[in-house]
């Protein structure tokens, strides 16, 4: 009877301590970095700002809470800012030179390594969702254009007409631009003062101790010629590994792509034994700084730490985790 208590209360210690073991389930986003010094926005739109990155936060927690994976979690906070037309990314897409809205996204599962990604598409609606359709129903990674359509097509996903991209917003800063840039020198940065690099992210661990990770973006006002950035591009604007960490960026991808931003965190940390914050940190702060570029990065290791980090005057940025934690922030005050 002795030895019955005894394996019983060892099994009971075990449980405990695996239990202890499990991280928490974790989402954080982003909402796009750049020039977000306090002022930029009335506390009318700081309040929108807030209450969309909270709704997103939100539906993507919900997945997590009721035992859904890390993919579905990080699709559907993604989708729901692909939405919205505050953030450049699906219906809040900025215009490219020729004033079109042309959308890039990428999904990577951080269990098998598999990812998907697509760029330069004008009809998807939600090109998160086609990103994560690549991943899982084709033998490919990326899709560009009209490949990309038609691929979508195929997969059944919701299209739209161009002009359910057009907001007067973005319409508005792009005649801004164009003309701003009319009145530049051939020596001065074409880079705007008050320029906000544009991309919605999100990266998640659920209860089964799996990361994903993802991006979306319209890219850059006035990008010439089918310019893709970073956002789909694998290792530069997303990476996800369960022995390291979930990564997505928001920056001026030609930095990002050269230095393999998310990329370059996850090794940080998974062969150099770094914490997710001292990865980032250097990345950003470190290499990204001496380059010259701007922007930042979420990341989300698999024990559950997790770092917003950026090098610009803000960031759309929220996390919510199990543990209790809950912060929303968009300058570069600590997040609350």
């Amino acid at each position: 009877m002795r030895s019955f208590f005894l394996g019983f209360a060892l099994s009971l210690l075990a449980g405990s301590v695996a239990l202890a073991q499990t991280p928490p389930a974790t989402i954080v986003i982003h909402g796009g970095a750049g020039a977000l010094a306090p002022g930029r926005y009335s506390p009318e739109e700081e309040a929108a700002y807030k209450a969309k990155l909270t709704e997103a936060l939100d539906i993507g927690y919900s997945v997590l809470e009721d035992g859904g994976s890390a993919l579905d979690a990080v699709e559907a906070a993604i989708v729901l800012l692909e939405d919205s037309p505050l953030f450049n990314a699906g219906k809040g897409a900025v215009f490219t030179r020729e004033g079109k809205n042309e959308l890039d996204a990428s999904i990577m599962d951080g269990a098998s390594l598999n990812a998907g990604a697509v760029a330069g598409v004008v009809k998807v609606k939600n090109p998160i969702r086609l990103a994560r359709a690549v991943m899982e129903n084709s033998e490919h990674v990326m899709f560009a254009r009209d490949g990309a359509e038609e691929f979508a097509k195929q997969q059944g996903l919701e299209t739209v007409k161009k002009k359910y991209f057009y907001t007067d917003k973005r319409w508005r800063a792009y005649k801004e631009a164009l003309q701003a840039e009319k009145q530049k020198s051939d020596k001065e940065s074409a880079m705007p003062a008050g320029f906000k690099y544009g991309t919605v992210g999100a990266v998640a661990l659920d209860k089964n101790g799996n990361l994903a990770a993802g991006t979306s973006t319209g890219g850059m006002t006035l990008k010439r010629y089918g310019r893709v950035g970073d956002s789909p591009i694998i290792g530069a604007g997303v990476y996800a590994d369960n022995k390291s960490c979930a990564v997505s960026s928001t920056g001026h991808g030609e930095y990002f792509m050269r230095l393999t931003i998310a990329r370059d965190i996850c090794a940080q940390v998974e062969y150099g034994g770094r914490s997710v914050e001292d990865a980032a940190n250097d990345v950003i702060h470190n290499r990204l700084d001496a380059l010259g570029g701007g922007g930042g990065v979420i990341a989300l290791g698999a024990d559950g730490s997790y770092a917003m980090v950026f090098n610009s005057k803000g960031m759309f940025r929220a996390v919510k985790s199990e543990s209790g934690v809950v912060e929303v922030a968009i300058y570069g005050e600590a997040a609350k």
